[in-house]
């Protein structure tokens, strides 16, 4: 929730409007917060990014949604990946990690473009790393 909450603040204080998804390693929801003023597509936009990051980083070598976003460019399998119910190819999620593993990530959709959402998001993963067995 802690993160959630963060990378909302941070991306609004941009004037940015998102919803956090936080997902377990199953891709299940765990925190779903819509900020003010998000609109509605912004819940399934940042669900589905956070949920690409735990069903193909761990396979592909990447923990941010960015990474399967460069993958799409360059791998000729990728893009097909792409069509995966509920995978996407846009950055705005960022895995929290556990002793070097991958145990979930935050999925921020709604500001004018993924990269920003990714900033918010590895915000709010910051917030609460130190926290979370190294």
């Amino acid at each position: 929730v802690e993160a959630a909450e963060e990378a909302i603040r941070v991306c609004e204080q941009k004037q940015y409007w998102v919803t956090a998804t936080v997902v377990d390693m199953d891709g299940v929801p765990q925190v779903v917060i819509r900020g003010d003023h998000a609109t509605v597509h912004t819940g399934e936009s940042s669900f589905r990014k956070a949920f690409t990051v735990v069903t193909l980083g761990p396979e592909f070598g990447f923990d941010r949604s960015s990474g399967f976003f460069e993958l799409v460019k360059t791998s000729p399998y990728a893009p097909q990946l792409a069509t995966v119910h509920n995978v996407i190819a846009l950055p705005g999620a960022v895995a929290f990690k556990a002793g070097g593993e991958m145990v979930g990530a935050l999925g921020i959709g709604g500001a004018p473009g993924g990269d920003k959402d990714e900033v918010c998001a590895a915000a709010g993963v910051a917030k609460v790393a130190n926290r979370l067995p190294h």
